[in-house]
This record gives C-alpha cells, sequence and structure tokens, in this order.
C-alpha cells in the first residue's frame, strides 16, 4: 500500500459503490480533496460488535467497503466493542440486551479480527479496544458528555421510540450506548465513520459529539443490511440463514446456489468485488431472461468461495456440488437406517421423523411443502403420500441431509 492516491472521481467512483447513504457527500469530496493535497490518509473508522464473534457475509458488506478505503491509500481504525460490549448495542432491539463480560468481549473481539483479516488488508490498519479510553472515564467525565445531549433527540431513535410508545422498558444504561460509541469516534479523530443502515443513529450521534469536542465532524458512510439466504430475514447465524466466511468451501457453495433469485444482484454488489460493467450486464440479463438464473449462482457461488478460499477449492466445490445434486448422486458414505413399516409401507413424515432427519411432524410436512424432501432423486410434493419399503431407499431432507432406509 503507497501514500499515492487516486483522483477524486475515482475515490468516490469506488466509495459510491453499493453504498445506502452518504452524510454528507460534499464533505466527503472536500475531506479527500484535502487528503490528497496533505498526501495524508483519511482515518476511516468501524466499529465492531464483540458479542457474536463468528463472522458471515452480511458482516462481510461493510467490512468490504473499508477494505475499498485502504484500496485508495486511507488508513482502517476497528474499534473492537470490548467496553461497550458490557452494554449491549441496543440498535433494532425490542427488549434490553443481556450484557458481556470485557473477558468474553476481549475474546470474542480477536477471534473478529482474525476473520475480519481475511477481507481487510493488514497495512494500514489499526485494531483498538474502546475500553481503553471508556475505561479511564470517570462520572463526572460521564455527566459532561450526558450533557452535550438531549432525552428528546434520544427518543427520536425508532427502536427507542417504539419500546417508548408500547411501554417497554428501556435502561438508562442504553441510552448511553450512542454517546459511548461517538467518543470512540473522538477518541480517534475519525473522518469517516462506516456501518450498516441500523447503525445511521449511532454514527449521526458520532457527528454531533464530534463538534461538540471541537473536531471536524465525520462522513458517516452506511452500507445496506445484506438479505440471508431465505431471502425475507436479515442474514443471521440464529436463523441459519447465513454463509459464513470461515466455512468450507462446499457449503459457502452450496448456500450460495439455495439463495432466491431475487438476491443473486444484490449479493454481486455487496458480497463480491465483481466490476461495475460486469455487473451492469448481469442486471441487463436478469431483467431481459436472457440467462438461466442457476447460472449466475454458480458463478456468484464460485466468487465467494474464491474469496474466502481459493480458485482450487473453488472449482472443487463446484465439482463436488454437482457429484451430489446435479448428478442426482449421493455422498460417498451415508448413514443406513432402518424404520418399522406397516405391510412395508410408511408415510413420508413418519420416514423423516423416525429416521431423525426432522424433530416433528409438523417441521416435516413444512419441508415437503417447501420442496426439501426426495425419494431417490425424485421430489416429494405430497406430505400425505405413503413410501413403498421393499427395498431401500435414499432419502434426502433439507440440502444436505442424506440416509439410506430400509424396512426394519
Amino acid at each position: 500500500m503507497n501514500d499515492q492516491f487516486p483522483p477524486l472521481n475515482e475515490q468516490m467512483d469506488l466509495i459510491r459503490r453499493g453504498t445506502a447513504e452518504i452524510i454528507r457527500e460534499e464533505d466527503l469530496a472536500r475531506k479527500i480533496e484535502h487528503s490528497l493535497k496533505t498526501h495524508a490518509p483519511l482515518r476511516v473508522k468501524l466499529g465492531c460488535d464483540p458479542s457474536r464473534p463468528d463472522l458471515h457475509i452480511g458482516h462481510a458488506v461493510v467490512l468490504r467497503k473499508l477494505r475499498q478505503f485502504q484500496d485508495l491509500g486511507h488508513h482502517a481504525v476497528l474499534i473492537i466493542g470490548d467496553f461497550t460490549g458490557m452494554i449491549g448495542d441496543p440498535s433494532g432491539r425490542s427488549k434490553t440486551r443481556p450484557p458481556l463480560t470485557l473477558e468474553e468481549t476481549r475474546k470474542n473481539g480477536q477471534s473478529y479480527f482474525e476473520q475480519a483479516t481475511r477481507i481487510l488488508s493488514t497495512h494500514k490498519i489499526q485494531m483498538l479496544y474502546n475500553s481503553e479510553w471508556l475505561g479511564t472515564m470517570s462520572f463526572s467525565d460521564v455527566i459532561k458528555l450526558g450533557s452535550k445531549y438531549t432525552v428528546a433527540r434520544m427518543l427520536e431513535r425508532d427502536d427507542f421510540e417504539k419500546r417508548y410508545r408500547a411501554g417497554e422498558p428501556i435502561s438508562v444504561h442504553e441510552l448511553l450506548y450512542p454517546l459511548a460509541q461517538a467518543m470512540d469516534s473522538v477518541a480517534v479523530r475519525s473522518d469517516v465513520e462506516l456501518g450498516g443502515t441500523d447503525q445511521k443513529f449511532n454514527l449521526l450521534v458520532g457527528r454531533d459529539i464530534q463538534r461538540e469536542y471541537g473536531q471536524d465532524p465525520q462522513i458517516t458512510l452506511t452500507m445496506p443490511i445484506l438479505p440471508g439466504t431465505d431471502g425475507v430475514e436479515k442474514m443471521s447465524k440464529s436463523l441459519d440463514n447465513y454463509i459464513g466466511i470461515s466455512e468450507p468451501p462446499q457449503q459457502i457453495y452450496g448456500k450460495t446456489l439455495s439463495i432466491p433469485d431475487t438476491l443473486i444482484y444484490d449479493y454481486m454488489l455487496l458480497a463480491t468485488e465483481i466490476p461495475p460493467p460486469e455487473l451492469a450486464e448481469v442486471k441487463r440479463q436478469l431483467e431481459s431472461g436472457s440467462v438461466n438464473p442457476r447460472d449466475l449462482k454458480r458463478r456468484l457461488a464460485r466468487t465467494l468461495v474464491t474469496l474466502y478460499h481459493d480458485a482450487s477449492a473453488a472449482e472443487a466445490a463446484e465439482r463436488e456440488f454437482d457429484r451430489i445434486f446435479k448428478k442426482k448422486d449421493v455422498p460417498d458414505e451415508i448413514p443406513d437406517i432402518r424404520v418399522t413399516t406397516d405391510g412395508g409401507m410408511i408415510s413420508i413424515i413418519r420416514m423423516l421423523v423416525d429416521a431423525g432427519m426432522v424433530k416433528s411432524n409438523g417441521e416435516a410436512r413444512r419441508l415437503i411443502e417447501q420442496g426439501g424432501v426426495s425419494i431417490d432423486g425424485q421430489r416429494v410434493s405430497d406430505a400425505t403420500a405413503n413410501i413403498t419399503l421393499h427395498a431401500p431407499v435414499v432419502l434426502k431432507a433439507g440440502k444436505r441431509q442424506f440416509a439410506r432406509i430400509s424396512a426394519s
């Protein structure tokens, strides 16, 4: 990484890619122009939530934007929220978040950094724990900080307003979270702060508090929230709709092919570095219907595996996927399970439950209705179907569960 910065228009074009909002864009241009004149990199801050140490490609959206700033010659500042993690970010929360211990936040923070550097360059990067400055503030310091913001402004925040109107409790320490995050910006003299769209309020508070401390307010740049593989909810490990950046190549590849067609362009835009002209062509193909969406998903899957592993791993993952799924083949080793039948017949729901592939009749029914069950490569669409077990059959449940079923 060198200090030879690209021209303003080139920097702005890359920074705008996939961005939800820049506040304010003209101020960012001014800061970049000053950077070009002084040969001084911007300090671009990203606050990291240490509550969940396992990163997925949803987290990677903002990390990739930070990497773009690095590639433009700017300095990345990763703030591990070990101190604020003990408060718990209330963003999007309908109730108070359980706090973590300092030890837990430190351990998770180290894991975060190790995974984040799969995306970020290890040059021009600084990792700091915000306990370094927040942990040394006295109660008097906190009172002074609290005097710089009003309760009315704090209650303008959507999640606080909803909870207040619904009579849900809001702890005083939660009101301090945006102020604590703002002090991170003051402590590192942030020029730009990145975050998801759900972080907009916190980032704007940072601008206000920087002004109060006599600093030029940071630019706030928000990135869209990436939907999970279900195409409905925000990507989340707890919802099992995520693609982890540390997962094996076969899992990244298979999960990518499971996304709805409507997400192909957004995933390519936000989760990869596919060049803009190629993205424009993908968009045209999707809108015109001139390409099979599955072909684009295969390209996306190869791209993601290459990003987090390498090209040979992507090729191997595609071959394995084709062997198991596309050619209706099955893995070499699958469990052999015997089930009790009634005269050689068994209902598909009971087969799934007795084989231990689902936990309940209801889950079995939902999986069948979603098209996730097949016998010997043929999809079972009728939840009331009875299966004849005069000979063993290969039962597939979901995307990756296989079993050879025979009558006991």
